[in-house]
């Protein structure tokens, strides 16, 4: 199948396979009389798997690594597992900063809540309700 129709039946973009290829994580297909590129099914089968990894989050040098050690007639499942305890502790920490913001965001919210409206600002201002520490960079609610 060539390009198209391969982009099609993957959903994966025609931009993206290249980029695949010229990483090699796709090999480069066979070409037609008039140099079209020339996809196979097998070719389908491992860039379904690429975009799968791609999905749960696996880093394109991780989807390298597993390939190269199936390529090498080997199962990547023990490197696959590690990379997903590792996925997994990303996760949780980003979830863990996530919560923090929100809890920041509200906090924040809270307090500005109650400052009285004004219009004024001052010439650095963007914004009455928030400060920035010009020592740490950090935001914060203006006080009253």
């Amino acid at each position: 199948m060539l390009i198209h129709e391969f982009s099609q039946r993957t959903g994966v973009s025609t931009k993206t396979i290249r980029f695949y290829e010229a990483k090699g994580l796709l090999p480069r297909p066979p070409r037609t009389a008039n140099n079209y590129r020339q996809y196979s099914t097998a070719a389908m089968e491992r860039l379904q798997f690429i975009a799968g990894a791609r999905i749960l989050g696996f880093s394109l040098n991780d989807v390298a690594e597993f390939l190269r050690a199936r390529d090498d007639q080997q199962l990547p499942c023990q490197r696959v597992m590690d990379s997903l305890d590792t996925r997994v502790a990303d996760l949780d920490r980003r979830i863990a900063d996530l919560i923090a913001l929100r809890e920041t965001l509200v906090d924040i919210k809270a307090q500005a809540e109650n400052l009285p409206e004004t219009n004024s600002c001052e010439e650095q201002c963007v914004c009455y309700l928030l400060t920035v520490d010009r020592e740490n960079g950090k935001v914060s609610v203006q006080k009253e």
